[in-house]
């Protein structure tokens, strides 16, 4: 049974679920069918390609785990749930396609996450919606639940078709006008914000900033006797949650293996020592930024649960329908499948009876912890 202290990890949960059932976001998956995954409060990663978007993932890790590279590096949608462990337990990733296996080789993470996008797009340079769910476990982390999407972009590079910068708009743009989304948008201090891609796709789905929290990387890479602190301080581009600065690891720090709790140590300094931004040094870096997603998020669930429950009702309800009109699968699993073959049945109406009996029968279990978790409090 979920509790209060659990929340974040039963959306983790559920998501997980859903994806298994082909019910996730991004205008993908089995998208004639109700959808669960859409009420589940999630906070969506947003940044053009150099703002230094997986470099903040892997500061709020503590691990060096995703692929780098130019042009469109993240090529599927990312699940990233994240479980605090505690000191002394010895930290791994799984995967949700391998569900049996335990990586505790971060660099194994990395490669796997490339092997599985390929396995869906090949070796092009083409996208796809189907999202890849990690879990890390690490008592260097806060319990969160991120989405990582593939970054903004202006031109096709080679290799791409020329719809690839319209397909990824639209792919961010399905998971941020969501109301339950928490938008974090990265964008580089050496930017003009108004100039954002980040920023700019949020503004038109959230235009009071209710939703967005803004990220400010590169801080240490501005021309001398600059700084940023008009963004930082909310005069230049006013959210309703504060800003938060980032130090990310330089090229010279990732070629030399710097290890990511060293950096945490470093970004800590550079905010603490500097004439600029030492009296915001309490509420920037990495850290802060994890610790203050995470509260966020669990008080974004903790609101929504009753919305939640009132929407997971409403598509039961709707599965119930359909599946009064088109007959009830004889089971759920294989064996269900192999007998309509037997039978005869129409191969397509024995395919759609089994995806509403089995999300239906997620949809219930889902509504059984929730309700738990609603009448607790």
């Amino acid at each position: 049974m979920a509790t209060m202290d659990g929340l974040i990890s039963l959306v983790s949960t559920l998501q997980r679920a859903c994806t298994k059932l082909g019910d996730f976001g991004g205008g993908g998956g089995d998208a004639d069918l109700p959808t669960l995954w859409d009420s589940l409060p999630s906070v969506v990663v947003v940044g053009g390609q150099s703002s230094g978007k997986s470099s903040v993932l892997e500061s709020i890790v503590g691990r060096d785990f995703l692929p780098r590279g130019s042009g469109i590096v993240t090529r599927r949608p990312l699940v990233l749930q994240l479980h605090k462990i505690e000191q002394g337990e010895q930290e791994y990733a799984e995967f949700l396609h391998q569900p049996n296996r335990k990586f505790r080789e971060f660099s194994l993470v990395r490669r796997e996450i490339q092997d599985e996008t390929a396995r869906l797009t090949g070796k092009s340079k083409q996208i796809s919606t189907v999202p890849i769910q990690l879990s890390i476990y690490s008592p260097n982390v806060v319990n969160l639940a991120m989405i990582d999407l593939p970054g903004l972009t202006k031109v096709a590079v080679e290799g791409q078709p020329e719809s690839i910068v319209q397909d990824i708009e639209n792919m961010v743009r399905s998971y941020i006008e969501k109301p339950n989304c928490i938008i974090l948008a990265i964008t580089p201090a050496n930017q003009d914000v108004a100039t954002s891609d980040a920023i700019k796709i949020a503004r038109e789905v959230d235009p009071t900033g209710e939703r967005t929290f803004g990220v400010l990387t590169k801080l240490d890479l501005m021309d001398k006797g600059t700084n940023a602190l008009d963004v930082l301080e909310g005069r230049a581009y006013r959210l309703q949650h504060p800003w938060v600065g980032i130090v990310n690891r330089s090229q010279a720090d990732i070629n030399k293996d710097i290890d990511m709790i060293v950096a945490r140590r470093r970004e800590h300094e550079f905010f603490a020592t500097s004439a600029d931004y030492a009296h915001l040094a309490s509420k920037m870096g990495s850290e802060y930024l994890a610790k203050l997603l995470s509260n966020y998020l669990e008080t974004l669930i903790k609101a929504r649960l009753p919305c939640i429950a009132a929407s997971i009702g409403k598509s039961i309800n709707e599965l119930e329908s359909e599946m009064d009109y088109l007959g009830r699968p004889v089971a759920v699993d294989a064996g269900g499948r192999e007998l309509a073959y037997l039978l005869g049945e129409d191969p397509t109406l024995t395919e759609r009876r089994l995806r509403c009996a089995r999300r239906q029968e997620l949809y219930k279990a889902a509504r059984d912890e929730i309700d738990s978790v609603i009448w607790v409090r």
